[in-house]
């Protein structure tokens, strides 16, 4: 029984620090001349906190609003970009919306 206390232990730190990875907004430099600005876009995406401690697509949210953004008008990046964020909270979870807004781009040389 104590071999599967271990395993069990471990098994549950493991997915603890698999929820606490997220990945970063790729955002990057670009002169005037590599792109044509398709339009102004904005898109949000929503995470949540279960029991403050649980996430629930919490940390990919940034990641998600900003390909919403870019996808809704058919470009390659996003430029001029602004983040906005609100929350909200429930008995048992707390939300937490994440908003991107920018100039959509289509590159002239896709790299």
């Amino acid at each position: 029984m104590n071999h599967l206390s271990k395993v069990v232990a471990v098994t549950l730190f493991g997915l603890v620090l698999a929820g606490c990875t997220g990945a970063p907004m790729k955002t990057q430099q670009y002169d005037a001349s590599q792109y044509t600005v398709v339009g102004h876009s904005e898109a949000s995406a929503t995470g949540l906190m279960l029991f403050g401690v649980i996430p629930i697509r919490q940390n990919s949210r940034f990641v998600r609003a900003q390909d919403a953004a870019i996808k809704a008008k058919g470009g390659d990046a996003l430029i001029n970009t602004q983040v906005q964020e609100n929350w909200f909270w429930a008995w048992v979870l707390s939300g937490y919306t994440t908003k991107v807004s920018g100039d959509v781009i289509k590159l002239k040389n896709v790299q």
